[in-house]
């Protein structure tokens, strides 16, 4: 859908000379979505109202609170979209850098990376876009221009582009890139029609999320950042239409683990064409097809993701009377709920703490609260150590870990199938 211009492209003077090149280039405008929104198949339709149940029942078959797994699912997303953008980090990390921006200003939180901090930007951002598309009457340009700069806090001159950008090739000129975006005349008015489509309701809510995502990555209406935003719309538009939120479906850990299928799907979305064609129809089928089998993949890590929460809350269950059972203080202690009880509930949400923080999460004061803590290490569920200076840190890598075995998990299915 959409159709491929010509432009001639004139060579920037400060480029080099291999850069100076004049020649004819190819951006592509997609047809907007709200003035003609696509027609599509019964088939898929139907496919895409099935996944939708599937998604509404986890929150009747999920092992594990949704709401308290909802943490441990943004930062799964939050990961697997900044691993679409090439940023490995490691979960454990990322932990860190998110517990250090809830910090109180007289903590020192140390050991991760400013990678790890702008994927702990993207959890604050995913968690309010979610909660603010929930309640939200309609999606805005402002809206969508103020995920980008709550994802990218210190780049200068966010906001819809104002020059022409494109993927792939020279760095100086467009000439040999893989995909050129609308010229920048053309953002405002397809960002607008966009935010309209968006805030209507005439296509199922995968669908139109899907078409969103599609539709603003062939946009590129920000010259950085938007992967990133693209992959939050998702999730806003999801939670504005009453699935899962606060909790999210890691999506992006999918698509991270299918790049080529998501660039060729992606690709076959920019057809030229009539909107009407038969083509077209066939290119919107094929990306849809491949978001939603996505979707259903990132429904079924969900699913997995509360079994081994549960089960590890279980174990550390275990641990925990089995260290009772063999320390003399608590041997003749009838079994009952505790501080640690609270504690552990709370690990899958912010598997990092300290002893203030601690405090704060049970209502008592730090002195409680780190023999709170030191008992769990004692039980080997927790381990102590030093984020920042002056500051000692209580960790649990299990959480973490669950996020690794995820991405082996789908990586190996890709494998074999």
């Amino acid at each position: 859908m959409g159709r491929y211009g010509e432009q001639l492209w004139s060579p920037d003077p400060a480029a080099p000379p291999r850069g100076r090149r004049v020649g004819v280039y190819r951006p592509y405008c997609p047809d907007p979505l709200a003035a003609s929104p696509p027609a599509l198949p019964r088939d898929l339709l139907s496919r895409a109202t099935a996944i939708e149940a599937s998604i509404r029942a986890l929150r009747g078959t999920a092992t594990v609170s949704l709401e308290r797994a909802a943490g441990f699912l943004l930062r799964s997303e939050a990961i697997g979209s900044a691993r679409m953008e090439g940023i490995r980090v490691a979960p454990q990390q990322v932990a860190l850098a998110e517990f250090a921006a809830t910090a109180t200003p007289d903590t020192t939180i140390e050991g991760f990376s400013t990678s790890a901090r702008g994927v702990a930007h993207t959890i604050a951002a995913l968690r309010q876009a979610v909660t603010d598309a929930a309640q939200a009457r309609t999606i805005t340009v402002d809206g969508i221009v103020g995920l980008q700069r709550t994802l990218l806090p210190e780049q200068p001159g966010t906001g819809p582009r104002t020059v022409q950008t494109w993927l792939g090739g020279s760095e100086w000129n467009p000439l040999d890139a893989a995909f050129v975006p609308p010229p920048a005349s053309a953002v405002d008015g397809l960002l607008a029609d966009l935010a309209a489509y968006a805030s209507e309701g005439g296509h199922p809510s995968l669908v139109q999320a899907g078409l969103v995502h599609a539709q603003f990555e062939t946009i590129q209406p920000f010259a950085d950042g938007n992967g990133r935003v693209g992959r939050v719309l998702i999730h806003a538009l999801l939670a504005r239409r009453g699935l899962l939120g606060p909790a999210v479906l890691p999506v992006s850990l999918v698509f991270m683990t299918r790049p080529d299928e998501y660039v060729a799907a992606l690709t076959a979305f920019c057809h030229n064409g009539p909107p009407d064609s038969a083509a077209a129809r066939a290119a919107v089928g094929q990306w849809l097809t491949f978001f939603l089998d996505a979707t259903a993949a990132a429904v079924e890590e969900t699913r997995r993701f509360t079994v081994e929460l549960a089960a590890l809350r279980r174990s550390w269950d275990v641990r925990l009377s089995a260290f009772r059972n063999r320390t003399t203080a608590f041997r003749n202690r009838p079994w009952e709920p505790s501080m640690s009880d609270q504690l552990l509930a709370t690990l899958p949400e912010s598997p990092v703490l300290t002893e203030v923080s601690a405090a704060h999460r049970l209502g008592v004061p730090p002195r409680t609260a780190r023999a709170t803590a030191e008992e769990l290490v004692a039980a080997g569920i927790l381990r102590r150590r030093q984020i920042g200076r002056g500051t000692i840190g209580y960790l649990n890598r299990e959480v973490s870990d669950l996020f690794s075995a995820a991405e082996r998990r789908l990586v190996a299915s890709r494998k074999r199938s």
